[in-house]
């Protein structure tokens, strides 16, 4: 599994978090069977497949591109999404997976590659003070806009490396 990482604290570590994320997790992904990609996974669970979960996480970098849109241009977003809150994150998350369910597996790696990329882009463009100052921006609350990148990227990245690897392990299992 590798040891863990520090939590970024500064840009070129917030870059190089999201960028090795990703790579593990496209490594990985290239590794399964062609089987394995549009399997369901062997266990209980909201994301059921590859595409759920690449797909859950275009639409949280979406989700983050939008909040920092309109935060950057003075308004309040609706974090994390209008009619939810954190604690009715479940709900949110279920309404993203009902989404996904229109789109094809090759979709939801264009459409991640490409949003991983817009948020790769967000990141370069800001400075050390600019990412990891809290409170530097209002719409961030009391935390900064690098731990948003950091969620919506990085970790996120790692969340979904662990369920693809739970998932392969089960199908070892068979």
């Amino acid at each position: 599994m590798g040891a863990l990482v520090p939590r970024p604290k500064i840009k070129a570590e917030l870059l190089s978090a999201a960028s090795v994320g990703y790579d593990k997790l496209m490594t990985f992904i290239r590794t399964m069977t062609a089987e394995q990609r549009t399997a369901c996974f062997a266990f209980a669970d909201r994301d059921r497949n590859l595409r759920d979960v690449l797909a859950h996480l275009s639409q949280w970098h979406r989700m983050m591109q939008g909040w920092y849109n309109l935060g950057m241009a003075g308004q309040k977003p609706q974090i994390p999404g209008e009619g939810y809150t954190w604690q009715t994150l479940p709900a949110l998350n279920q309404a993203i997976w009902e989404q996904a369910q229109t789109i094809t597996l090759d979709q939801a790696i264009v459409d991640l590659e490409a949003t991983h990329q817009a948020m790769a882009k967000l990141i370069e463009a800001h400075s050390d003070t600019e990412l990891f100052t809290k409170k530097l921006y209002t719409w961030t609350g009391s935390t900064s806009l690098g731990a948003y990148l950091i969620s919506s990227t990085s970790s996120h990245y790692d969340w979904a490396l662990k369920k693809l690897r739970r998932a392969s392990r089960a199908w070892l299992a068979d």
